[in-house]
């Protein structure tokens, strides 16, 4: 089993999880080719986007998250992710929606500005405090589908929890994690303790402790930096047209899809 990954990917995170979870073994492979833009290697072969992650079970490649989430419930349903019920399920992928397109926008905008410097002065500035209030409104959003729970499917960690951790756990990074002493701020602090999150989250400190030197590379031209289209939107909205027409015009972007 191998995982196409990246350990700063909150997408990629969110399947390691699942993955560590259910006791499947496997092979963490960061692919040579990441952010180059080749379509004549195996992981371009794999998935056409040219993205992480990508599962390769057998002969066979997923990709997208999701659907690489769904793979893994069905493939090894035990111990089980998702929650009893229709209702319940609908509730967790929700979560999963919300924080894999409007959570990882906000989380991706602001790395652009603290690791590849995509903006400056004022610009900076305003994108910044866009990039707060909008995750103190999506934690608001997330404490709330919480309550008064241990776990967003109630007695046990699932699917969303899987799916929220990374974004989460990146704001915290950022110094916007949840105000300390409040339900999501003790869930940040349990799913710490497992496990399959504590040695994930260990992958993702290490990579982004490099990110000074490794962002080199992608103003230098040579990586590609990647708009998907939830990201665009919270950028534009956010005041920053400015920063995707200079990576228009430096062909120092490319776009792509959720997932």
């Amino acid at each position: 089993m191998i995982l196409y990954d990246h350990p700063l990917s909150s997408y990629a995170q969110k399947v390691k999880i699942a993955l560590r979870e259910k006791g499947v073994a496997f092979e963490r492979l960061l692919p040579d080719d990441f952010g180059t833009g080749r379509r004549d290697t195996p992981f371009a072969a794999a998935n056409p986007r040219g993205e992480v992650p990508v599962l390769i079970d057998g002969n066979d490649a997923i990709f997208d998250s999701t659907v690489i989430l769904e793979y893994i419930e069905e493939r090894w349903p035990e111990p089980s992710l998702l929650p009893v019920g229709a209702l319940a399920r609908a509730a967790a992928r929700t979560t999963e929606e919300v924080c894999d397109t409007q959570y990882e926008a906000v989380n991706w905008g602001f790395g652009e500005l603290l690791w590849f410097r995509r903006a400056e002065g004022d610009l900076a500035g305003r994108l910044k405090a866009a990039a707060a209030r909008d995750t103190a409104t999506l934690q608001t959003w997330l404490a709330e589908r919480l309550g008064d729970a241990d776990w967003f499917g109630g007695e046990r960690f699932g699917w969303a929890d899987a799916a929220a951790a990374p974004m989460v756990n990146r704001s915290a990074h950022y110094g916007m994690g949840p105000a300390s002493d409040t339900p999501l701020a003790r869930w940040l602090a349990r799913i710490r303790e497992r496990s399959s999150v504590a040695a994930t989250f260990s992958e993702f400190e290490e990579a982004a402790s490099a990110m000074a030197d490794a962002a080199d590379h992608y103003r230098t031209g040579g990586r590609r930096r990647e708009y998907r289209d939830h990201r665009l939107e919270w950028m534009v909205r956010s005041g920053g047209i400015d920063v995707v027409r200079a990576g228009l015009r430096d062909d120092t972007i490319r776009f792509s899809w959720p997932g």
